[in-house]
């Protein structure tokens, strides 16, 4: 990035926050079209007025991210957010190959920050900053799971523009996201806030100002993913002790139990999820089934004869997606768990010990 593009983001992002916010100073919500909210001493407070108070609240710990390229790493820019006097949460490939970056607060202060840790497979990353500015105060992950409805706010840079807050619900909860490594991130949460690039890295926040996510990506104009608070207060604590964290691993290649898998397969209902390969040497080798044939169903091939996991300890598994949220959320490598599966048409439990996760294209 040139000194030229950094004064034209500059010059932009004051365009851009000037018009991210609109206040309406003295208006009903009558006047406005808005919802109204009571204050304690009997005043009217807009829906507008709401925003921009979580935005004055949490903005000034909401960063720029500047990734300067060199001949072996990208240059990029991206959001991220402070969430203690020393630590910025951004996303993995936000941050990229890169040991040290540039980060720019509100007030156009900067901040050299180096990378402490960062997980590919959650697509998270810590920064490390010495003397951040007084404004910028540690903002909190939310304990509460988000809600699909839930009123929600993206804050960040789309685009470069600095200070951008959007609006949005929750419109999803539990999605599968892809990563590099070929293992999807689990938990992940859909909200039509508008994002775009510029954006990653950012928080999502609930009127609450607590953080329910981590922007990921959007995927068109009415749909943005980000990773949950869930599995970055995970993730996050470790990356800062350790520089890395451990995800569990069981070994296997799944299928949803469709219809089509149920009725090949002699299956009261289609839920769970059939194991189709066991991977040699992991964890499920020699303690899960794998499917040893193929029946056509409907002029297609469909798997039969494997295990199907319908529960682990508790937790019931209706899909691969809570297959995976909950090793994610649930588990550690080195722990045993108790896997309920389908097995010859009968349930039984096998114990299965995790361990950690390879970096190859399986659960």
């Amino acid at each position: 990035m040139t000194q030229n593009d950094i004064t034209r983001r500059r010059l932009l992002g004051v365009a851009g926050g000037a018009v991210a916010v609109g206040t309406v100073g003295g208006s009903t919500a009558a006047e406005t079209g808005r919802s109204a909210i009571e204050r304690p001493d009997g005043a009217v407070r807009t829906q507008d007025e709401r925003y921009t108070d979580i935005y004055e609240e949490t903005i000034d710990s909401v960063v720029l991210v500047n990734v300067f390229g060199g001949d072996e790493v990208p240059g990029g820019l991206g959001s991220g957010f402070v969430i203690d006097d020393g630590h910025v949460v951004t996303n993995d490939h936000v941050a990229g190959d890169a040991s040290e970056v540039e980060l720019q607060f509100r007030d156009e202060q900067w901040r050299s920050a180096s990378v402490v840790g960062s997980d590919v497979h959650s697509d998270l990353a810590v920064l490390e900053v010495d003397d951040l500015p007084d404004a910028a105060v540690g903002l909190s992950f939310s304990d509460a799971e988000p809600t699909v409805g839930q009123e929600v706010l993206a804050l960040g840079n789309p685009l470069g523009l600095d200070a951008s807050i959007s609006q949005g619900l929750v419109s999803g909860v539990d999605r599968s996201l892809p990563s590099p490594t070929g293992f999807s991130i689990p938990a992940a949460i859909q909200t039509d806030a508008p994002v775009n690039p510029g954006n990653s890295g950012g928080p999502l926040v609930s009127l609450e100002s607590d953080v329910l996510g981590v922007v990921f990506a959007g995927a068109g104009q009415t749909i943005g993913f980000a990773i949950s608070a869930a599995l970055a207060n995970r993730v996050v604590p470790a990356l800062i002790d350790d520089g890395e964290y451990q995800h569990a691993y069981v070994g296997v290649s799944v299928l949803p139990v469709g219809p089509l898998v149920a009725e090949a397969n002699d299956l009261e209902d289609p839920r769970g999820v059939l194991i189709v390969d066991v991977i040699p040497d992991s964890p499920a080798d020699g303690v899960l089934e794998p499917a040893d044939g193929v029946e056509s169903i409907d002029g297609g091939p469909v798997p039969v004869g494997g295990d199907v996991i319908i529960a682990i300890g508790d937790r019931e598994i209706p899909n691969q997606e809570r297959l995976s949220s909950t090793l994610a959320l649930e588990t550690s490598p080195g722990e045993t768990v108790d896997v309920e599966v389908v097995r010859d048409g009968e349930r039984e439990t096998v114990e299965l010990t995790l361990e950690p996760r390879p970096d190859v294209d399986v659960p």
